[in-house]
């Protein structure tokens, strides 16, 4: 690394988020209200009712969170341009030896076990190659509840320790309970073996991570002894569907610029993403336990999103939360079609919106409040942008019904009330709202076109364009969907509905006519008669409302579409929607898809007898030193009064 090591949470570097802080948040807040004050503008030439107030009020608060997103991406943008950011964490550029030893866990739950064991393979066979490999181990931390499924991951174990003779190095572990998810499955792991680790690396199911990734962390960790948790860039790779690729292009092209952004400003005050990151496992121990929170759930109980709540807890407890912003060794799976990414987004939602029962804990810095708050409005947002829609239609079909009134009642004025159009600042605030929705995919291209590598493995300029296009379009018209997804997901959490604990779906899955109906059946009725009362009443609105109205009418073929695999395999041929990992597919990456290839999912020969099963112990050398958890006193201090906790 060539930027100058800076220290974590030195006074510095406090005075340079400050500054930075103030200017993106003012940047932000003058953006929406100088939209919203066009908007007024345009609807106070006719006077305002009570709806066009309502809407205005919506319309600042919507507007507030994309110029968040819009500055955000401009500063990743510079940083990016610029080549680095010096006031981001950095190790020294003379690195000695690993101090410390870490441990690599991976929870799992009810997973299809060939894919997940090539997943681990392809990370324990990248540390061996790290001349410091004896610092790692690798466990795995299992809530199976299928017996078979639980076998299997037994057997894939002992094979793997087998073929990589790891006895003492790689461990399974099965629990009994699975009180507490996943969170509690990391917490349980902690307090029976995390004495003997300095630090832990938390991946998911789909998560892969290379040696060097791994190494990094740990030596960011050694150098800055106040720092927490680091939470990596996973980029999404993996997928063959259509949907999965016009997603893994999406991210794969913007993810790194905004993730630049958000480090920027957010700097030792960043976000934990709950996998593919490095915990300091004392601090966790003694500062992150999740509180249960009061009632039951969806809103009360166990905290389902617990990586927002376990960074704010940290950073409470004088610790600090980066983000690392590098775009190499660190990826994920995604789903691979909008039913399945959508059922894991419901899961996320209860999580999130949970997180309104955290705003009044003591001590929690100002800006984890502003992380709590974003991680609810990501899911809000969409009931939002849905009622603001509904409240401008309601408008236009009133006036459509009513016409303008050119004397108002009660006015004895001789001239009628003419009516007003501000053309001009119609097309003014429609130009600010494009720049602020579409300038950041724009400049992410502008950076992948710069770098000649890059441009590569996008497939080439020409094909990068293409492929943005095409994203963006098919972009536009899934966005009504999900917004209607997120909505009824925000009403049935808010009625008392909880989510139930299943697996995710990991492969390729396509979506059949039976299933996107029932799915969408809603989707398409709402869809139908909105269009069909608009075109009757306000045909003039149409043309607005028609990229909405025409993802819900046609959901359910969308649906099924990007659900193909043979699509999504036939636009890769053609270099399309194409990303660097397909391109230039790095070790970690091919090394598993071969193992997922081979019908024992080894990627090798035939496997040899099994090794014993022995206990999850740590290494020979070492003893096991549970770490002290969260205590009752802990949590009467977070929420301000008694409660439950784990």
């Amino acid at each position: 690394m060539d930027a100058p090591h800076v220290s974590a949470g030195s006074s510095q570097t406090a005075g340079i988020a400050r500054l930075r802080r103030t200017i993106l948040l003012g940047l932000t807040v003058l953006t929406a209200a100088t939209a919203t004050g066009m908007m007024w503008n345009i609807l106070a030439a006719n006077g305002l009712n009570a709806l066009d107030r309502a809407g205005l009020v919506l319309f600042f608060v919507l507007f507030l969170w994309i110029a968040l997103s819009f500055w955000t991406a401009v500063a990743g943008f510079v940083v990016r341009l610029c080549g680095r950011d010096p006031a981001q964490l950095t190790a020294p550029a003379t690195a000695g030896p690993l101090r410390s030893r870490t441990a690599v866990v991976m929870p799992i739950y009810n997973e299809e076990t060939v894919r997940v064991a090539a997943g681990l393979e392809s990370i324990w066979s990248s540390i061996q190659r790290l001349p410091e490999n004896s610092a790692f181990d690798l466990f795995i931390l299992s809530d199976t509840r299928d017996a078979a499924i639980g076998a299997a991951e037994e057997r894939a174990w002992a094979e793997l320790v087998t073929r990589h003779d790891a006895l003492g190095r790689i461990f399974y572990r099965r629990r009994a309970e699975n009180r507490g998810r996943k969170a509690g499955n990391i917490a349980d792991f902690i307090t029976t073996w995390g004495g003997a680790y300095d630090y832990a690396i938390v991946l998911d199911a789909d998560s892969i991570m290379s040696g060097e990734a791994l190494r990094e962390l740990v030596r960011l960790m050694d150098a800055h002894p106040r720092v927490g948790i680091i939470q990596a860039l996973p980029l999404p790779a993996g997928r063959d569907t259509l949907f999965a690729r016009l997603l893994q292009f999406a991210t794969r092209l913007s993810s790194p610029m905004l993730a630049s952004g958000l480090a920027y400003w957010q700097l030792g005050e960043s976000n934990y993403w709950g996998h593919n990151a490095i915990v300091r496992l004392r601090a966790f121990a003694a500062h992150c336990g999740l509180p249960r929170l009061p009632g039951s759930a969806p809103l009360g109980g166990d905290i389902l999103s617990h990586d927002f709540a376990e960074a704010a807890f940290m950073r409470r407890a004088g610790f600090q939360v980066w983000l690392l912003p590098i775009d190499r060794g660190s990826w994920e799976e995604i789903p691979s079609n909008l039913i399945d990414y959508a059922a894991r987004d419901r899961r996320w939602a209860q999580g999130n919106i949970q997180h309104l029962g955290l705003l009044r804990a003591r001590g929690l810095h100002w800006l984890s409040r502003v992380n709590l708050v974003c991680g609810v409005l990501s899911y809000v947002a969409s009931p939002l942008w849905l009622l603001e829609l509904l409240l401008s239609s309601t408008v236009i079909i009133l006036q459509a019904l009513h016409g303008h009134q050119y004397f108002v009642p009660g006015s004895h004025g001789l001239f009628p009330n003419w009516p007003h159009y501000h053309d001009g600042e119609i097309a003014a605030l429609l130009t600010l709202t494009g720049v602020v929705l579409f300038l950041p995919k724009v400049l992410a291209t502008v950076l992948a076109l710069r770098d000649p590598a890059l441009r590569r493995g996008f497939g080439g300029g020409l094909r990068l364009g293409v492929s943005v296009l095409l994203e963006q379009t098919f972009s536009i018209l899934l966005a009504p969907a999900m917004m209607l997804f997120h909505t009824a997901f925000v009403i049935t959490i808010l009625a008392g509905r909880s989510v139930g604990w299943h697996a995710q779906e990991r492969g390729d899955r396509g979506v059949g006519l039976l299933e996107a109906l029932r799915r969408h059946a809603g989707h398409l009725l709402i869809g139908v008669v909105w269009g069909l009362l608009i075109l009757k009443l306000a045909p003039r609105y149409t043309g607005w409302l028609a990229p909405v109205l025409l993802g819900m009418v046609l959901s359910v073929p969308l649906t099924m579409l990007t659900s193909s695999t043979s699509i999504g395999r036939w636009l890769r041929r053609r270099r399309l929607l194409l990303t660097p990992e397909e391109n230039e597919p790095p070790t970690e990456l091919a090394e598993r898809r071969r193992r997922l290839e081979r019908p024992d999912g080894s990627g090798g020969g035939p496997a040899e007898e099994p090794a014993p099963r022995v206990p999850p112990r740590a290494p020979l050398d070492m003893p096991t030193q549970p770490l002290r958890c969260w205590s009752v006193r802990d949590t009467l201090n977070l929420i301000g009064r008694r409660t439950e906790t784990l």
